[in-house]
């Protein structure tokens, strides 16, 4: 994964902070800072693509709309064809919409026909699922809940398993990001130090 290996980066530029002196200060002052520099414009572009809209083109609108008197937390689960089995379910959360309120979401269905709807109250408690078809993948769709209703608890229990596994690749992902940003700042400031340090210096 590239975030890792941005952080195995980050980690020597790190280090080679220790080492500012010698004949090699102007090659690490430039590996740190290429390093840094290209880190934190990797995460810039990162955020501002996970920021702005989801829209893909010639993708499919699923609109949710809940109608039930609880806030619900909502996943799709897209079921795609001839992947491999490791590929074949793709999890996103849509996330938790209120009463009479709805969200769209957008999915890619070039390669698949049919996604489920997921709905939770509180932490694993499932109380929305039902399968939906896709005959027409330029025709939208719009999905209202209006009963807490299980269409099958085969799938479902599999849907669950997925949505956990989505979690846990979240975690996983936010502990990877968090460390990042935190070694770029660390980098930053230390590069912000040395350049200060010799400007200080000439001026004297």
């Amino acid at each position: 994964m590239l975030i890792i290996l941005i952080l195995i980066f980050l980690i020597f530029a790190l280090i080679l902070s220790g080492f500012r002196g010698g004949r090699w200060a102007f090659w690490n002052m430039l590996i740190r800072t290429v390093i840094t520099i290209s880190a934190a414009a990797y995460f810039t572009f990162w955020f501002v693509e996970k920021s702005v809209s989801k829209f893909l083109e010639d993708s499919l609108a699923i609109q949710i709309i809940n109608y039930l008197p609880q806030p619900i937390d909502f996943y799709i689960i897209r079921i795609q064809d001839k992947v491999p089995e490791e590929e074949k379910f793709s999890s996103k959360h849509v996330g938790q919409i209120r009463p009479e309120y709805f969200r769209i979401e957008y999915l890619n269905m070039q390669k698949s026909n049919e996604f489920w709807v997921v709905g939770y109250i509180g932490k694993g408690n499932l109380v929305y699922f039902s399968q939906v078809a896709v005959p027409n993948i330029n025709e939208d769709q719009i999905i209202e809940v209006r009963n807490y209703i299980n269409r099958s608890l085969k799938l479902s229990a599999i849907a669950s398993e997925k949505i956990e596994d989505l979690k846990y690749e979240n975690i996983k992902l936010s502990i990877w990001v968090t460390l990042d940003l935190l070694l770029i700042f660390l980098n930053s400031v230390l590069l912000f130090r040395g350049k200060r340090k010799k400007i200080t210096r000439f001026a004297i």
